[in-house]
């Protein structure tokens, strides 16, 4: 079972899927000025990209690719990324996940949700997005007793960071984007 690392050097080795996410979902293509600030350093675009690719990789192994990507869903509602969680939405969509799990995600209703794993997961994404002082030991008890293992935490943590720094990259060139069409 390969890393995260292990994964990342792979991708970066052999190339990553074809499209970038953040382009896409914040609508930048040349010759749009902003394009070519975000493309400047093309290390850090590609990189991001690679990123992306390794999370949701459809064979990683650990957590499946639904939970990888519910994570996804419900870190951008809860940050209120609406371009990344129609991004999200569209790929869960392709996944046949069921419309009320969609909508509990979307509107916090974690509750509603009878997957307890999925709970309780999500109940430690949003400690990490909302209150991360209180991603402590309780909450890695919380993941291992629902049958995560530690490296699929260690992952999950990941994934969560990953999305922190995703959904401020499209704020901030969503907002650059409305400030030179004015």
């Amino acid at each position: 079972m390969q890393t995260l690392k292990e994964e990342l050097h792979d991708v970066q080795t052999h190339g990553a899927a074809a499209g970038d996410v953040m382009d896409i979902v914040t609508g930048l293509v040349p010759p749009d000025p902003l394009y070519d600030v975000r493309h400047a350093r093309e290390k850090v675009a590609v990189a991001m990209q690679k990123s992306y690719d390794v999370f949701f990789d459809a064979s990683a192994r650990g957590l499946a690719l639904r939970e990888r990507l519910l994570v996804a869903l419900y870190a951008c509602s809860l940050s209120e990324s609406s371009a990344l969680s129609a991004h999200y939405r569209q790929a869960l969509h392709a996944q046949g996940v069921e419309q009320a799990v969609l909508a509990a995600i979307e509107t916090d209703a974690l509750a509603s949700l009878n997957d307890t794993r999925l709970t309780v997961i999500l109940g430690f994404a949003r400690k990490l997005i909302v209150k991360p002082v209180e991603g402590d030991a309780e909450e890695i008890k919380r993941l291992r007793d629902a049958g995560v293992a530690t490296p699929d935490i260690v992952t999950l943590a990941q994934l969560i960071a990953f999305l922190s720094y995703q959904i401020r990259v499209a704020a901030g060139l969503l907002a650059m984007k409305e400030l030179a069409s004015k």
